[in-house]
């Protein structure tokens, strides 16, 4: 049992360290846990602190290297971890040892209870199979959420998928037993046109039935008061756009999206500074944190990409968190390595004040705990 004086001052810190707000909000899980509720009240208190910095897949590998233990590319370029690592749960749903980028499910548990014990933040992605065939995510050929909702022909299948995933995330414990807790981002990029999910294959209707199915499922049927759950769209350009599909307040903490940099650059600055004004705008009405779940330029090809084009974006903005892509293979990464052209312009970033990584979190106790820094 920890001592209760260690947490008052813990909390204290935390407080006086972080700019003030005028209210903070509760998760929309009124049964969250302690340090659930703590994170996302953490999370609130940091915003004007600097954005999160996040990288998927971090510690699991990178470009050269995998499996080894105690590395990323981000802290071998900055000598911190990110603050934020990202998971997938994809292949849990066929009782597969293996995530979907061919990390062993026990490993990656291991890697997430590092990442809580260091005082860092897990978010969970889930390119699940098509529940109706068995074909992968990215599978359009049928209506498949409509068959997914109670009633429908596939809905016990999704109900058994879904009891495979909520099994898994109910183990991700911490050292006093506590549930770990996590940032659920079920059904990403849901605007667009290329998972089983997306607006090409739904009404709007059928896929906020689909979405409160499962996060009530997770909540009521499987008891995970753990999940700060993350309504993550594609391409949307007003706010009536990125609303269409939104389920309602009590099934979403984060607003965000995900937006890649492609060749136009400018492009790529213009269309994010827009849509984070926009979800500043709705955040501001539903009291939910604005975020860019998944974002990154191939290869990063520009030397000076971080601090003139990412950095100040996102820092014009309220923006929660912003987590980079995973590093998969030597043509295919998203953080920088050393050597990368980028490298001396992610320091920079990793430096600015408007940013943060593990180094800047860790003391903050984000969980309500006293963590030692370079635990």
């Amino acid at each position: 049992m920890k001592n209760i004086y260690t947490y008052v001052i813990a909390g204290m810190l935390l407080i006086c360290s972080l700019p003030a707000m005028a209210q903070l909000y509760n998760p929309c899980d009124k049964q969250a846990t302690h340090e659930t509720k703590q994170l996302f009240y953490s999370m609130q208190r940091l915003v004007g602190a600097g954005a999160i910095f996040g990288h998927h897949d971090a510690t699991a590998y990178g470009v050269g290297w995998c499996y080894e233990p105690n590395r990323s590319d981000v802290k071998s370029v900055t000598g911190s971890y990110p603050a934020l690592y990202g998971w997938d749960l994809a292949k849990i749903e066929h009782d597969s040892t293996r995530d979907i980028n061919g990390i062993p499910f026990k490993l990656q548990k291991k890697l997430v209870r590092e990442a809580y014990d260091r005082g860092g933040i897990n978010t969970f992605c889930w390119h699940m199979d098509n529940p109706t065939n068995g074909k992968t995510a990215w599978d359009t050929t049928n209506r498949t959420v409509k068959d997914l909702l109670p009633g429908g022909a596939y809905h016990d299948v999704y109900v058994k998928w879904l009891e495979k995933g909520a099994n898994y995330m109910a183990e991700l414990k911490g050292a006093d037993g506590e549930a770990i807790p996590i940032l659920f981002r079920p059904f990403h990029e849901l605007t667009g046109n290329w998972f089983w999910w997306c607006a090409n294959t739904s009404t709007p209707e059928e896929f906020k039935e689909l979405w409160r199915f499962t996060i009530d499922y997770m909540r009521n049927t499987k008891k995970l008061h753990n999940l700060l759950v993350v309504f993550s769209v594609a391409d949307f350009n007003s706010e009536a756009d990125f609303m269409l599909r939104y389920p309602g307040n009590d099934y979403a903490d984060f607003i965000g999206f995900d937006n890649y940099c492609y060749k136009s650059v400018p492009d790529y600055q213009k269309k994010l500074d827009m849509r984070l004004g926009i979800l500043d705008a709705i955040a501001a009405k539903t009291h939910k944190l604005v975020c860019l779940p998944e974002t990154g330029y191939e290869q990063i090809p520009q030397a000076d990409w971080w601090t003139k084009v990412l950095l100040p974006t996102i820092a014009k903005h309220k923006t929660s968190y912003v987590m980079a892509w995973r590093n998969g293979r030597p043509d295919h990464y998203y953080a920088p390595y050393p050597g990368q052209v980028s490298e001396q312009d992610f320091i920079k970033f990793f430096n600015s004040p408007n940013i943060l990584f593990e180094n800047r979190l860790a003391p903050l106790a984000v969980y309500g705990k006293y963590i030692t820094p370079g635990r």
